[in-house]
């Protein structure tokens, strides 16, 4: 048989790139929490409002950002995202308050909030629908790299040369990638490394669409007239902000529970965020061999995400097998965002199997707000006051309880919510 070809796959390995940098970028501040609560007088209340602030504006900037790149189209849309969310990542080293951080954080919201509807566009445009479950858990998958990147390299920084020059060194980064996306990114009907045969077979779907140039963008106003919307949005309402949780309290959690310090934390830290590569990337595996054993692809897809939310309900153990041995709690914790990772490669992927290409970004954006939303609500309502409580009175373990039953539940009853409003595959026509 004729060879396919694998440039898409070259396409693939810049959004992973990209999606590495986006997400080092955003875990930096949670590795220095203990250094800039001692330099800067923070408490937990600050750090949440902080991690609020940007919540805020990742939400509001993913309702913005999807549009932006349907209009601007991928290229330019993710080369303005990326480099904007650099230049904020490097406004960091510059505040000196939590206020001034407050504003950063905002400020990368906001433009970090172009990664995932430019990343999803790309993949919808890029590869059949057979194998996007697959290149989303691959790009995906950088989120786990950036992860594992930042507890391996931030304290060392922090504590050698100063914990300004983390944020500056690694927020440098995204230029690098944007000289790599201007060389090698093009749409797939403009390329010339892309010979016929890769062509047809990304085009390869029945149904695949070729809009126009100059096709109408679909109003994000008009989208939300689809249950198919609210199903995605809803969806990442519930399970978006678990993973902000990880991001955002894994370290405090290890520093609190087995008193590590700041260079000690990089190892369990690192070793949660290397286990959800597995399941960022076998995530997509799985609902792929579905479809390739007859299944149809909505049904493997949602059949896939309903195995995962399984796995992460051991998470509301953790601080049992951590009184154990805390190796065993990062084990449990690791399965659980592992799960997260294989949950979110599939609950993306379901945006192109219901939506044409031209509302891929726009519909990202919104179910990107939602869980952004879902974030700040977890955040005002649990964590800031109940974190600030429960240490006042020396029982933080406590907090984390409570929180990692919230992480059992949620994706289960996002699953059964989706599945209500959108039981059998349903493809929206514009």
């Amino acid at each position: 048989m004729e060879k396919i070809g694998k440039y898409r796959w070259t396409i693939c390995a810049l959004v992973f790139f990209a999606t590495t940098v986006n997400y080092l970028d955003r875990q930096v501040i949670s590795l220095l929490k203990s250094v800039l609560t001692t330099e800067l007088k923070w408490d937990d209340g600050d750090y949440a409002n902080i991690e609020i602030a940007f919540k805020l504006f990742y939400s509001f900037g993913m309702l913005i950002a999807g549009g932006v790149v349907d209009k601007l189209g991928t290229k330019k849309g993710y080369a303005w995202a990326t480099g904007l969310w650099s230049l904020a990542a490097i406004g960091h080293a510059f505040a000196n308050s939590a206020f001034g951080f407050m504003i950063a954080r905002a400020f990368l919201g906001v433009t970090e909030a172009g990664n995932f509807p430019a990343a999803i566009k790309t993949t919808a445009e890029w590869f059949p629908r057979k194998e996007r479950a697959l290149a989303t858990g691959i790009f995906n998958s950088g989120t786990n790299i950036g992860a594992i990147i930042a507890p391996l390299s931030v304290p060392v920084i922090a504590v050698v040369w100063g914990w300004q020059w983390a944020f500056i060194l690694t927020g440098l980064i995204g230029f690098i990638w944007l000289v790599l996306w201007q060389l090698y990114y093009t749409t797939p009907q403009d390329s010339k490394k892309l010979s016929k045969t890769e062509y047809d077979y990304i085009h390869s779907d029945k149904d695949d669409e070729q809009p126009a140039p100059n096709e109408e963008k679909v109003p994000w106003i008009k989208l939300l007239g689809f249950r198919q919307t609210w199903a995605f949005a809803l969806g990442k309402f519930l399970s978006d902000p678990i993973w902000w949780f990880y991001l955002f309290w894994l370290p405090d959690f290890l520093q609190s529970q087995y008193k590590l310090s700041l260079i000690e934390i990089s190892i369990p830290v690192a070793v949660v965020y290397i286990i959800s590569t597995v399941g960022s990337i076998g995530g997509g595996y799985l609902p792929m061999a579905l479809i390739n054993r007859g299944m149809p692809v909505f049904k493997a897809r949602k059949t896939s995400m309903f195995i995962f939310a399984l796995f992460v309900i051991p998470v509301i153990f953790s601080q049992m097998a951590g009184q154990v041995n805390m190796w065993l709690a990062v084990l449990v914790i690791g399965i659980a965002a592992s799960a997260h990772q294989a949950w979110s490669a599939n609950i993306f992927t379901t945006v192109s199997d219901m939506f044409p290409k031209k509302a891929t970004a726009s519909v990202v954006g919104i179910g990107g707000m939602a869980g952004g939303l879902g974030g700040i609500l977890l955040s005002w309502a649990v964590q800031k006051n109940m974190f600030v409580y429960y240490r006042s009175i020396n029982q933080i373990e406590t907090a984390y309880y409570i929180m990692f039953a919230i992480c059992a539940g949620a994706y289960l009853l996002a699953w059964l919510i989706m599945h209500l409003l959108v039981p059998k595959m349903s493809k929206v026509n514009l």
